[in-house]
């Protein structure tokens, strides 16, 4: 228990230099600064390397590691910022997207119009298949789009991080909140692979009757109508929004729905041209009944849009990488769903005769692959813009493509553009501005809203602790 008097220490407990008034006698200072601490390290120069006197606790400022508190980081910008930059990123995204989908729908319409008039292949439900089976690919080619950017990270780790990815985008998806249950509650360990495939069920088969109503209505009706009635899916698609999305009904959304629709009219009738086709005008009761057929398509077509944004779409808030990659993801599952259950009519059809199952080959082989290879870049490019936009948006855009299959069919036959055409693809054009600027701006609305709310959070955050410090 006691030291021995004759026993002393080979170094001494206290520095040499120390002053018997130093009230840091005896204690072994901490060597060097903590990562972002405002002290500077402690000097190494004494004599002793054991014990070495406390450096005076004068804050500094040091510019490798400047010191941050929180609030001044949440108020290094304001909400109205945060909001802009957040919806200006999404809004650069959309606009990728979209030039995208324009440019690959009016290349896959051409080459589809060639091989179905030109060539001769003309088998509406086989291309439909295999336009909508192709979109499979669209998750392996995503994947190795990721991975090649992550190609230094283990492969293992990598495919776990991103199945999590996927499952939490799809719990978010199915429960329509940003939040995710805690790990250890009995919500988190519920699977939504499930519901995954009730909503492509019903996305895919919404989807494929509207597709089909066109392939049918095609030989029933005039080119004009078929135009004009099967665009009116972006009214629909706004129609449906209002009360399945909860979209508040706003003037200047209303407004250019109404002038894309008119717009549609006037390339449809304005020339005077369209109310017969070059085979004569059908007679009044086929007609009729390709009006219908082609006005079933158009509202189902609107309902797709609004079914894939409200089923299988990440709620508001979700980060714009998260919905890219859960987008394609969910195309994969609508083009496994045409795959796998789809194929079923195609026999019923062949022994029916409606349609002669009869593959292409040849040059029509070819122009089909490349065909169905552009629509499948055409598929993840607009289920992309409906996810980081809106179905209306995505609607209205798609009406571009009228003006730009009138352009390319100028550039391509000769044959010049009509006033009505181009009077009705300025107003299609002008629509199209008046949605977007109406979506840009309640997009920053939302998110100055979100915004709002997060600060107030985190203000009522720093007022409970600066009242338990208090106490």
């Amino acid at each position: 228990m006691f030291r021995s008097s004759d026993t002393l220490p080979v170094q001494p407990l206290l520095d040499t230099g120390a002053g018997s008034d130093d009230e840091d006698r005896g204690r072994r200072p901490y060597r060097g600064n903590r990562r972002g601490s405002p002290l500077p390290p402690a000097s190494t120069s004494r004599a002793s390397p054991f014990l070495l006197p406390r450096t005076p606790t004068t804050a500094t400022y040091d510019p490798q590691h400047p010191t941050f508190s929180r609030r001044s980081t949440m108020r290094s910008r304001s909400p109205v910022t945060n909001a802009r930059l957040d919806a200006r990123k999404k809004y650069t995204y959309a606009a990728f997207f979209l030039a995208v989908s324009l440019v690959s729908f009016t290349v896959q319409t051409e080459i589809a119009a060639y091989i179905q008039h030109d060539l001769g292949w003309n088998k509406a439900y086989c291309m439909l298949y295999l336009t909508h089976g192709s979109w499979v690919f669209l998750f392996p080619l995503q994947l190795a789009f990721l991975r090649f950017q992550r190609r230094e990270q283990p492969w293992p780790q990598f495919w776990r991080r991103h199945l999590m990815l996927l499952r939490t985008t799809a719990q978010m998806v199915e429960r329509q909140e940003l939040e995710l249950p805690h790990r250890s509650s009995a919500a988190a360990s519920h699977s939504p692979w499930p519901y995954l495939v009730r909503t492509t069920a019903l996305v895919t088969s919404a989807l494929t009757c509207a597709g089909l109503s066109w392939y049918l209505a095609v030989s029933m009706t005039t080119p004009s109508d078929l135009t004009a009635i099967y665009n009116c899916s972006a009214f629909f698609a706004y129609a449906f929004s209002v009360p399945l999305l909860k979209e508040r009904l706003r003037l200047d959304k209303s407004v250019a729905v109404g002038v894309a629709i008119v717009g549609v009219l006037v390339v449809a009738y304005g020339d005077g041209k369209g109310s017969s086709g070059d085979g004569g005008l059908p007679s009044n009761s086929l007609r009729l009944a390709g009006n219908l057929i082609i006005g079933a398509g158009s509202v189902l077509y609107g309902l797709y849009e609004v079914l894939y944004k409200r089923l299988a779409c990440p709620p508001e808030g979700t980060s714009t990488g998260r919905g890219i990659i859960f987008a394609n993801t969910f195309g994969s599952l609508i083009g496994a769903f045409t795959l796998f259950v789809l194929w079923i009519p195609l026999p019923i059809l062949h022994i029916l005769g409606w349609e002669t199952f009869e593959l292409p080959t040849g040059q029509a082989a070819w122009l089909l692959f490349l065909s169905v290879v552009v629509n499948m870049t055409f598929t993840g490019s607009f289920l992309v813009l409906i996810s980081l936009t809106s179905p209306v948006l995505s609607s209205v855009a798609a009406l571009l493509t009228i003006f730009i299959v009138a352009i390319v069919d100028w550039l391509w036959t000769g044959q010049p553009l009509s006033a009505a055409t181009i009077f009705g693809g300025l107003l299609i054009i002008l629509a199209f501005g008046m949605l977007s600027w109406a979506t840009w701006r309640e997009m920053t609305e939302d998110e100055h809203k979100r915004r709002e709310v997060d600060l107030s959070g985190d203000e009522d955050d720093d007022d409970d602790d600066s009242g338990k410090d208090d106490d």
